[in-house]
């Protein structure tokens, strides 16, 4: 456990736990909250500031909780109440900080709210989600596709009006122009402050507001010629989004949310952000007295070379100068880092030396992170069959695209029980053979497993302090290397990690350097340069 602080998310480690997945205690096949609360010891020995749970709300689970039909209670699949104050106190015993979701963007079809909204035009909620007339030829209002594919419009007849769901169909956006749903989501986020809750990620959240005008959306391209042979195999990905979200009044909302949480010492949110401009929608999302941190999908892409991290860096200077950064390199919604971040064609052990320097990276660099649940075991994206996928994205985008359930199968703990002791019943998502022999027991006996180095790169970085709030500045033109110094107190560090397949050296002078690299991460040091096999780094103190 980390040395924590009212500030404790800076530079900390949040461990992201996807409950459906985790841990099943009630032998139904999906994992709960209890199965959460008996693995608390687990995530603490990890060495972590805070475990981030998806969602838990009662839902129909169209989209695994991401559909919320009550935001203020427990979905009887993971649990009651009850046993999530149980897990909050279970968590804070142990000085583990507890962060939950919020999706302010939509709700359930099946929430009250839109059941009462979608009766008339009239009612005391008819103005609660966004509504639309036709088009006078009964198309919808204008050309706004959802991120799942297809119009981002729905038809309700008894209104004879279209609503707006910028993901499934029976996720209707909420108009939170209208300050009455401000409020209410306000009011269920000290619902849950007051339960003991110390954070929040809240969900897709500059898709809040759209332009009320509801002009059309600009293509990326005039003819389909013009995108070559990666025409996408998303109707999405054909627009640039700057009317359906990323709106001036969801920076103002945001401020808002900020406010309620000052009343609440210590506590914190982190946002994450989907738009053709990320790292600037970051940036503006994390000043001002809005988020303390947010994250998009940048560091959740393909590429994985120095060259591209080298962009990210210099293309988020304000962001880690000015706001804060949450470096993400994996969640519930990619394929997992070692196999995203990996070719096929190399040994376990070097995709495993990959996956290390990765956290060192994300360590190191200015700003928090997040690590998603059995990344510190090296779990690879798992390969399922069309019969067993689960994720609407997939199915309804299938081949081209399978969806997300490859980084949502089953966490394995025991590769001596059925189901690597995930439950005793058939899973929701299956366990795949490749996971069972990266079951926690067999590397909890091996010292020399990933999450063992896991363990140890992260005791490192808690006792790094220097790291918490120093200034950084990226070395450019450095090839297969990433380098970047970071300044502290009058002290100066140099951080540099071989993200290339062969042996290079750094010139650079040495002498009364202090070495600090944590253990595990090869390297060489003469007094005028350093040497860093493929997967190699160095942490010096240069003064």
């Amino acid at each position: 456990m980390a040395l924590q602080s009212p500030e404790w998310w800076r530079n900390g480690i949040i461990y992201q736990v996807y409950p459906r997945s985790f841990n099943d205690t009630n032998g139904d096949g999906i994992g709960d909250l209890k199965g959460v609360t008996a693995k608390l010891d687990y995530i603490d020995s990890l060495g972590v500031d805070a475990v981030w749970l998806s969602p838990f709300y009662k839902s129909p689970m169209v989209d695994f909780g991401y559909d919320v039909a009550d935001y203020r209670d427990v979905d009887p699949m993971f649990g009651s109440l009850a046993d999530f104050d149980e897990l909050i106190a279970e968590a804070h015993a142990k000085g583990l900080k507890v962060v939950i979701d919020q999706i302010y963007s939509h709700t359930s079809d099946q929430h009250a709210w839109f059941e009462e909204s979608r009766q008339n035009r009239d009612n005391p909620k008819a103005d609660w989600y966004v509504w639309a007339d036709t088009k006078p030829d009964g198309n919808p209002p204008n050309n706004w596709v959802s991120v799942f594919g297809g119009s981002s419009w729905k038809w309700d007849t008894r209104r004879n009006q279209y609503y707006l769901h910028n993901f499934l169909t029976e996720q209707p956006d909420l108009n939170v122009h209208n300050p009455e749903v401000q409020e209410q989501l306000l009011a269920d986020l000290r619902f849950w402050l007051d339960r003991g809750v110390d954070g929040f990620r809240l969900d897709a959240i500059n898709f809040c507001c759209h332009n009320q005008s509801l002009e059309d959306n600009p293509p990326k391209h005039a003819t389909l010629a013009e995108y070559g042979e990666q025409i996408p195999p998303n109707q999405y990905d054909y627009q640039w989004h700057v009317n359906d979200k990323t709106q001036p009044e969801t920076a103002a909302f945001l401020q808002r949310v900020r406010a309620v949480l000052d009343e609440y010492p210590g506590t914190m949110a982190v946002g994450e952000i989907g738009d053709d401009n990320m790292i600037d929608v970051m940036t503006q999302y994390t000043t001002d007295n809005r988020l303390h941190c947010a994250y998009s999908f940048e560091l959740l892409a393909e590429e994985c070379d120095a060259a591209f991290f080298r962009r990210i860096i210099r293309e988020s200077n304000d962001l880690i100068t000015k706001g804060w950064a949450c470096w993400s390199i994996g969640n519930h919604d990619v394929p997992r880092v070692i196999t995203r971040w990996n070719s096929e064609a190399l040994s376990q052990a070097a995709k495993e030396d990959r996956a290390a320097l990765f956290w060192l990276m994300q360590f190191t660099l200015r700003g928090n992170s997040c690590i998603y649940q059995g990344e510190e075991l090296g779990l690879s994206e798992a390969e399922i069959a069309f019969e067993d996928l689960q994720d609407p994205y997939g199915i309804n985008l299938w081949p081209e695209f399978k969806g997300r359930d490859g980084c949502r199968t089953p966490m394995p703990w025991d590769s001596s029980l059925p189901h690597a002791g995930f439950s005793t019943a058939k899973p929701w998502l299956p366990v795949v053979s490749e996971h069972v022999s990266r079951s926690v027991d067999l590397m909890e006996i091996d010292s020399s497993s990933l999450l063992h180095r896991f363990r140890s790169v992260v005791d490192w970085k808690n006792q790094q302090q220097w790291l918490k709030l120093a200034d950084m500045e990226l070395i450019e033109d450095t090839g297969d290397l990433l380098a970047f110094y970071r300044d502290e107190d009058g002290h100066r560090y140099i951080v540099i990690l071989n993200l290339g397949a062969s042996q290079l050296n750094y010139p650079l002078f040495t002498a009364g350097a202090e070495d600090l690299t944590p253990p595990n991460y090869a390297h060489e040091i003469s007094p005028s340069a350093v040497v860093l096999p493929p997967s190699g780094a160095v942490v010096l103190k240069l003064a």
